[in-house]
């Protein structure tokens, strides 16, 4: 009996040795296959985020400069004489509503948005109604400061935390009634939700 094993053991050997290496290469070819399918997965999301985002970024530079512009004006008249925090607030507020659907998805159409209620017309920004839209800012280093942040704030997406819902503010000494949920308050501004 022990003859008959020792002639079938190298069979054996050689038998189990196939099954090892076929087993390997299915193991093998199980983990190829998910690693090509996670890879596949990977490239084209990743060339649909790649291909949203160049379309999200068709800006013109003159596009840019305008919006820029109007920005940078906007937190001139709205927060010249605020410290730096309240001129990135007033610059968060009219991006929100920027990227909101109840207000222009453009910035200067945000800015010099005018409602007409009850015969009497309304800006969403003071300034808009008070100043010839063509007026040049006179002051020089608050333009210049308001130009820098309107650029760290729609270029470089500079954010304040406690305003990424803010969509309306006041200054502190007018009180306009509203019913809205206050989020912060910088300088003399009130910001809200």
């Amino acid at each position: 009996m022990s003859i008959e094993l020792a002639k079938l053991e190298p069979e054996v050997d050689q038998l189990f040795a196939q099954i090892l290496s076929k087993m390997f290469f299915a193991v093998l070819m199980t983990v190829a296959v998910a690693a090509s399918g996670s890879l596949l997965y990977w490239a084209v999301g990743h060339r649909s985020a790649t291909a949203e985002a160049l379309e999200q970024s068709a800006v013109t530079l003159q596009v840019r400069e305008r919006q820029l512009t109007c920005l940078a004006r906007n937190i001139y008249y709205e927060a010249g004489g605020e410290p730096f925090e309240g001129k990135v607030a007033v610059a968060q507020v009219t991006l929100n509503r920027a990227n909101s659907s109840q207000f222009p998805g453009d910035i200067c159409n945000v800015i010099y948005q005018k409602n007409k209620v009850y015969e009497k017309i309304i800006c969403q920004f003071s300034w808009v109604c008070d100043r010839p839209s063509a007026l040049r800012p006179n002051n020089g280093p608050v333009w210049e400061e308001s130009m820098a942040v309107a650029k760290k704030v729609l270029l470089e997406g500079f954010r304040l935390p406690s305003l990424t819902t803010a969509m309306y503010f006041h200054a502190d000494y007018i009180n306009p009634g509203w019913k809205r949920k206050q989020v912060a308050k910088i300088g003399r501004h009130i910001f809200y939700q």
